[in-house]
């Protein structure tokens, strides 16, 4: 048999009622954790007992979530009003105004610009800025080169190995010509027949001497 509903309603037995509050507490912060967590929420849990204790959960701390329930809460009643949203957004306006001046002031301190009136301690602290911006750009330079420097390796590689395969060709044809030169010219006499020397333009601005063997004629038998 299945467990029965149990009635929605304020538990008599002080004893139970305190049993329950305690399983239902803990069950309540293990959802608000679960649900931090799988969901990246940002999650504030208030728990006041009926004897006045306090329990509660925060995903970051309980602070920071009061703050920015407050400020969404105080947002969203001044967009409900049409005068309080022409001034929530004047304010938002002036608010990113002075972010960019802030950042044109920066800007120009860091280009060296408009130094007068920072105490050592700006000064300080914007030379620290100027050595990690620097850092880092002699970071991205290395790797850049770096990067560079392997893919010349990994061509000139390739390139070596095209010029080894063009070698063993060129050794290849060498080989083959002279085979072919020792078929094409042979020695003067052979079986003692004479043999007629012709010379031949090769087409390179030199004579070749070709030797070419002349065969008697055979003589028929009456």
């Amino acid at each position: 048999m299945g467990r029965g509903k149990i009635a929605i309603r304020r538990i008599d037995n002080s004893a139970s009622r305190q049993v329950t509050f305690s399983k239902r507490r803990k069950g309540l912060i293990k959802k608000a954790k679960e649900l931090a967590i799988l969901c990246d929420a940002e999650v504030g849990l208030v728990i006041f007992s009926s004897s006045g204790k306090l329990y509660e959960f925060a995903s970051t701390s309980m602070k920071s979530v009061i703050e920015r329930y407050n400020t969404l809460k105080e947002e969203h009643q001044q967009l409900s009003n049409p005068s309080s949203e022409v001034k929530f957004w004047q304010r938002e306006a002036a608010i990113l105004k002075q972010q960019l001046q802030n950042l044109q002031d920066n800007h120009r301190q860091l280009m060296g610009e408009q130094l007068y009136g920072l105490r050592v301690e700006d000064l300080q602290n914007l030379e620290n800025q100027l050595e990690m911006s620097l850092k880092g750009v002699r970071m991205k330079k290395e790797r850049i080169l770096t990067n560079e420097i392997e893919e010349l390796n990994r061509r000139g590689n390739l390139i070596h190995q095209e010029n080894v395969e063009l070698f063993k060709k060129v050794n290849l044809i060498r080989k083959e010509n002279m085979e072919l030169h020792k078929k094409v010219y042979g020695t003067r006499y052979e079986n003692g027949n004479a043999v007629s020397s012709y010379v031949f333009d090769s087409g390179e601005g030199s004579n070749v001497p070709i030797h070419l063997q002349l065969s008697q004629p055979e003589r028929y038998k009456d």
